[in-house]
Formats: C-alpha cells, structure tokens, sequence
C-alpha cells in the first residue's frame, strides 16, 4: 500500500544485540521511576478479565473462540471466512490494554485489526492492524486516526520483537488532549489534539473495541504483490488479559463512569495526561529507528501541501 523507508535488511541487523542494549538504555534506565499509576512504566500488568463478560464474537460461524473459562480468545481465518468480535461496552477516554499473540508461521496477506471505532456514518476511530508477512519477514504495525469518517493519517512501524512468539501488550491511551499508542508500555505514535488549528479531533463520540482477523492479500503484503497461501490455514491470532479498568464506560444517560461519584482516581489522571520527558525521548527512539512510513512525510501523495498537523508538530 505504501512504500517502506527502510529496507529489510537494515532491520534484521537492527534487531540483534544493538537493540538489547538500547531496549535497556533507553526504554528503562536505571533513574526512571516506574509511575504504575499512570501506566506510562517499562511494563504493563494487565488485570484479569473475562471474555465472556467483555466481549462478543460477531462473525465467522465459530472461527472466533472464547477458551479457558473465559480467560483466551482466539480468531481464526480460512479461505471461507476471517472472524471477529467487539466490546460489550462503549467507551469514551481512557487506557486500554490487550495482550496479543499474532499469526505465526508464513501469515502473508492477512490482517489482524485491533482498533476503537464509534457508530454511524461520521464516525471516530483509532486502528492498530498488523500486516503479516512471509515467514522470516517482519509484522508491520500499521496505524490510523479518523475523525468525522476521514482518516488518512497513517504511520507504520516494524517492532522490535517477534510478536508470533508471545503475548504483547498493545495500548491505546485516549484523552482530550491527545492519542497514544504504545506497544509493551512504549509508545510509538502520538496524535494531538490540534482543533486549534482546525484539525478534527475524536472526542465526542463514545467508542466500542473491535478485533478481527481476515484476508486483505489484494494490499497488506508488499502491496498486495505476496498473496494468502490457503495451505498454511488456518490462520489464529489469540488474545488474553484485556484490562480497560482505566477507560471511562459510556452510559446510555450520556455520562461516563469517570463523570461518577466512584470513579477510579487513576481513570481521572488518565483524563489529562501528557508524555513526560521519558515518554518523548522512547516515542522518538521509535519513530528514529523503527518507523517505516509516515504520511507527515509523503509529499507526492500530498502534493498540494501536507496536512496542517503535520507542520504544527510531530504527529
């Protein structure tokens, strides 16, 4: 879909012992004080959750499992059908964690999308999809903000980490101010809120969750040029440990579990905070090192100026 910036060689050697010793410099030196509060620390501990309770599987006539007593939830894609589920509740502001294994093996043309989407027509949305590749060859974490039914605001990264080997945490921190999105307590994009200058921004639409695995070999590989090979199916990404008890519920009244007498004093913080000094530099080691598309940066799709957000900051 979009040209990587860099090659893939450049990014096996990165991912040896170079990116041990940074990964340890950088992502938690010895004077950082882990804030579990504000869940901006070297780790992210998920509470435990129950699937049944949180979620539904919507589609996929049963390719989408609830296992283990609620515990594990997996999708599974065949050339027949992908599969999918959402949220129970909507959401307005807040963290929310979920701990994913991806598709192993030769995953090439399949997508699994993890993302916050509201209702209607103009809706808000915020995506992590996961683009798979050939085996041996990197997931690229493909990200996006709409506002009002319009994205096109999209950056891509590799990770640093097979994440076909284990569960990883994949975040989505919310507020008024500005979206973060982090990967094992890391963050690797920040949109803000730049309304000011009149950049639309979602804030006023309640949220669901959704996930879902499915075939996209017509753009996700190499633009479409590697397709699914239907022999390797079928295809299972699993979930475990979703953790949204620092997101703000959104009642049918039009009030939100944080607007309560009992709302969680983490959940209020949560409402207004900014990446501090540590956030900014990890958030720039990313973006240096693993970042391999930026649409702040494609002057020939955007030939006629880049958009106003991408000149009033690093989005």
């Amino acid at each position: 879909m979009f040209k990587l910036s860099k090659p893939l060689s450049s990014l096996h050697k990165s991912l040896g012992q170079v990116v041990l010793q940074e990964m340890a410099t950088i992502l938690c030196p010895p004077n950082y004080v882990l804030l579990i509060s504000l869940m901006v620390g070297c780790f992210v501990a998920a509470s435990a959750s129950n699937f049944y309770q949180d979620f539904q599987v919507t589609w996929g006539d049963g390719r989408g499992k609830i296992l283990n007593n609620g515990e594990l939830l997996t999708l599974s894609l065949d050339k027949a059908s992908g599969s999918g589920f959402q949220s129970n509740n909507e959401y307005l502001f807040g963290k929310i964690d979920m701990q994913i294994k991806l598709v192993p093996g030769n995953s090439a043309g399949t997508v699994t999308a993890y993302y916050l989407r509201s209702e209607g027509t103009s809706w808000d949305e915020i995506d992590f999809e996961f683009l798979g590749n050939l085996s041996g060859d990197p997931y690229i974490v493909h990200t996006n903000v709409f506002s009002q039914g319009k994205g096109n605001k999209e950056q891509q990264f590799y990770l640093w980490f097979d994440p076909t080997a284990d569960f990883h945490t994949y975040s989505i921190l919310w507020n008024a101010q500005h979206i973060v999105l982090y990967v094992d307590g890391t963050p690797i994009r920040e949109f803000k809120n730049l309304e000011s200058i009149g950049v639309p921004y979602p804030k006023n639409l309640p949220m669901r969750i959704y996930s879902s695995l499915w075939n996209a070999d017509d753009w996700a590989t190499r633009g479409g040029l590697v397709k699914t090979d239907w022999t390797q199916a079928p295809f299972t990404a699993s979930y475990r440990n979703f953790n949204a008890d620092n997101a703000c519920v959104w009642w049918s009244s039009g009030s939100t579990s944080c607007t309560s007498s009992n709302s969680n004093s983490t959940s209020s913080v949560l409402l207004s905070q900014e990446l501090d000094s540590t956030g900014q530099e990890r958030l720039r080691w990313v973006q240096k090192n693993y970042m391999v598309y930026n649409y702040c940066t494609d002057t020939k799709r955007f030939s006629q100026g880049l958009p106003p957000e991408c000149t009033a900051s690093k989005s």
